[in-house]
């Protein structure tokens, strides 16, 4: 199964296939490249699979998702 979370886009740094960005998943910041969305500006969501971005979301889309992944969480850790 594969897994691809959203995250908010704090900073980026480089150009075209070598651009990164510095994203924060619920204040988690990890280094994900924006080679595939070059369209994604600071401020913008982007659903990250194996530290790629690979599509840019809405940002009721990406809080939605946020709260489902919250709320399984919470379901988890009751069991």
């Amino acid at each position: 199964m594969c897994l691809a979370v959203p995250g908010k886009i704090i900073s980026t740094t480089g150009e075209n296939l070598d651009r990164m960005g510095r994203v924060s998943f619920s204040g988690v910041i990890k280094a994900v490249s924006l080679a595939y969305v070059p369209e994604a500006q600071v401020g913008d969501y982007v659903v990250v699979h194996v530290g790629f971005a690979i599509g840019k979301l809405d940002i009721q889309e990406a809080e939605q998702t946020l709260q489902y992944l919250e709320q399984i969480n919470a379901t988890a850790d009751s069991i």
